[in-house]
């Protein structure tokens, strides 16, 4: 069966595993499965990796809506004032304006899909990708320490 698609219209999207649009960030990659004009703007997916004993994003918020699932590993998701070790099929609703951040505090890589909706997040990771190379992840073993 064909299936005659007009202008503008979405196309499926299938990915290998590792595969997609990939930021490193030191001891975090970040890699966007469908964002943007893929998903008509509606949501982003990506998948977060972060490498052992890393601090993740710091404690933030914004407007959007943040699913988490995790992949691989413990991953320690806060929100609001509570931290959550949320281990492998945990799942993580943040609605939007809540504050939230995530870390590896584990011996082993753990891994979040991360769905956030409305979409267009991927348009901020340069930016974002700057700002790790400026400030890099740190240690969760010891916070006031050198970053990994």
């Amino acid at each position: 069966m064909t299936h005659d698609r007009g202008a503008g219209e979405r196309r499926p999207v299938v990915l290998a595993p590792g595969e997609g649009r990939t930021y490193p960030m030191g001891g975090i990659s970040a890699v966007f499965k469908v964002d943007g004009d893929e998903s008509a703007h509606r949501y982003s997916i990506s998948e977060w990796w972060l490498e052992p004993f890393t601090t993740g994003p710091g404690t933030h918020a914004h407007d959007e809506d943040d699913v988490f699932y995790v992949l691989a590993g413990t991953m320690s998701v806060r929100v609001d004032d509570e931290w959550i070790d949320a281990a492998v099929g945990s799942f993580v609703l943040v609605p939007g304006g809540t504050p939230h951040d995530f870390e590896n505090r584990g011996p082993e890589r753990a891994g979040l899909l991360n769905v956030s909706a409305p979409g267009d997040f991927e348009v901020q990771m340069p930016a974002i990708a700057r700002w790790f190379a400026e400030h890099p992840p740190g240690d969760t073993r010891d916070p006031s320490g050198p970053p990994l």
